[in-house]
């Protein structure tokens, strides 16, 4: 297949256009068989890694039962940091790579049921977080704006960047906004999640402290507590700071959520509340979703309260890890509905969660509370939101011997499917986790190093 790479706002869309000669009716032979039409073809597709690093695109029929092996089968590709499944159309694999663009790739289902690569590929900008909207998976982060942003100390603005992968179209582009003051503290913030429910799209904000430029800003009116300006740089990867800015928010005990009418992301609604501190999952650079919507159109929002793993007192939230709840079609919070997850956990947080479906969210807990050292994310839950009722699910490997969990589960009639890695266990598998009684069972084992994603794909989606 030629290959055709597609740069951000200079996209060249070509057409072309088949001629079909028609025959006189009266030469056809009116008992030549007719070939029936392919049937659309519908297969789970599996993303798994082999011990040397190569990753694998596995095709199987179900996901409950039996093996598939990625030796003289698959489709090889490279590495993803995530597989993202449109629908069940098509399967992005997105890559991030710090500083740098990273070459992101999608893949569809053929009729003959085997993966195949689609004809372009991206350079897309680093991203922290992702989601879909409409025919777009959208990725965004914070960063710079451009030199017409800077301020008289010669200070940029920080603004939010967002890249557009049209799905259908095949296409790339890119948008920046200005981050900065977003919330009306002089902070800039970044985004966890993008959300598209209700027509709308919702958007955990999340405040990332001053820049050089908030600092300076309004004669540093902003500026809470100056002792916390940097005085030098420093700081490696998502840690690093320069001097002059005051790193991480001034106010943990609060949340945000965007709501925006649909992918320009402009004109925001913008609701707060005091229940929990800022709705997103932390690692390194990446803030992960923790905002969801039931198919009621209700919007769920957690926290971990990750801010209580700050260094300065001022900047530690003294909020436990909670949800809370955004009505289908409301522009403000619930005021009547409210869960302490971390009381019903014994103490512990979360680092994600996902939507099950019906009453059900699933949570990755971590295995003591955030203002411990050692934390890991190595047990699972059932959230039933309708109930307030947290559960610790059963029938998965214990502590002492699970490995890893996969990185993107898969949801389908009330279940959960997570990719399990034990070191008892000569190969991963996919466990499958039934919301309603929050039991695990053993489904597919995968003949390989590592699951990272799976979801399901259908040909009758694709154009080929």
């Amino acid at each position: 297949m030629r290959k055709k790479l597609v740069w951000a706002l200079s996209v060249a869309l070509f057409a072309s256009a088949s001629f079909v000669s028609c025959s006189d009716d009266n030469n056809s032979d009116p008992t030549e068989p007719v070939t029936p039409a392919e049937t659309d073809t519908t297969a789970y597709v599996i993303s798994a890694a082999s011990a040397d690093g190569a990753n694998y695109l596995l095709e199987s029929t179900s996901l409950d039962a039996g093996t598939v092996s990625y030796i003289n089968n698959g489709l090889e590709t490279e590495a993803g940091t995530y597989w993202v499944y449109y629908k069940d159309k098509y399967l992005y694999r997105l890559v991030y790579n710090q500083g740098d663009a990273g070459v992101t790739t999608s893949y569809q289902l053929n009729r003959s049921g085997q993966v195949e690569k689609r004809e372009y590929e991206y350079q897309i900008k680093r991203f922290t977080s992702y989601g879909i909207y409409g025919d777009y998976i959208i990725t965004s982060s914070a960063g710079d704006l451009g030199e017409e942003y800077k301020d008289e100390n010669g200070y940029l603005a920080q603004g939010l960047l967002f890249s557009y992968l049209n799905t259908s179209a095949e296409t790339y582009t890119t948008k920046s906004i200005e981050a900065e003051n977003y919330v009306g503290t002089g902070e800039y913030v970044t985004l966890a999640g993008i959300l598209e429910a209700n027509n709308k799209i919702y958007s955990a904000v999340i405040p990332m402290g001053l820049s050089q430029y908030g600092v300076k800003a309004n004669n540093g009116a902003y500026v809470k507590y100056p002792e916390l300006v940097k005085t030098e740089s420093g700081g490696t990867n998502s840690s690093a700071y320069v001097e002059g800015e005051l790193q991480w928010t001034q106010y943990p005990n609060e949340a945000w959520v965007a709501i925006y009418n649909d992918q320009n992301f402009t004109n925001p609604t913008l609701i707060k509340t005091d229940k929990i501190s800022y709705a997103c999952g932390r690692n390194k650079s990446q803030y992960y979703q923790t905002i969801w919507a039931d198919d009621n159109g209700d919007i769920y929002v957690f926290s971990p309260s990750f801010a209580k793993t700050m260094t300065a007192n001022v900047q530690k939230t003294t909020l436990p890890a909670g949800v809370v709840r955004i009505k289908s079609g409301a522009q403000d919070f619930d005021s009547d509905y409210y869960f302490n997850i971390e009381e019903a956990a014994g103490g512990n947080s979360f680092l994600r969660c996902w939507y099950i479906g019906g009453n059900y969210f699933l949570m990755l807990m971590y295995d003591r509370p955030l203002t411990q050292t050692g934390y890991t994310a190595n047990t699972m839950a059932i959230y039933d939101a309708a109930n307030k009722k947290l559960t610790n699910v059963t029938g998965l490997p214990g502590a002492d011997v699970l490995s890893s969990f996969g990185s993107t589960p898969y949801f389908e009639d009330g279940k959960a499917y997570v990719a399990v890695a034990a070191t008892n266990a000569a190969n991963p598998s996919v466990y499958v986790i039934d919301a309603a009684t929050a039991k695990a069972t053993k489904g597919i084992t995968v003949e390989a190093a590592s699951i990272s994603a799976m979801g399901k794909l259908t040909s009758a989606s694709t154009s080929n």
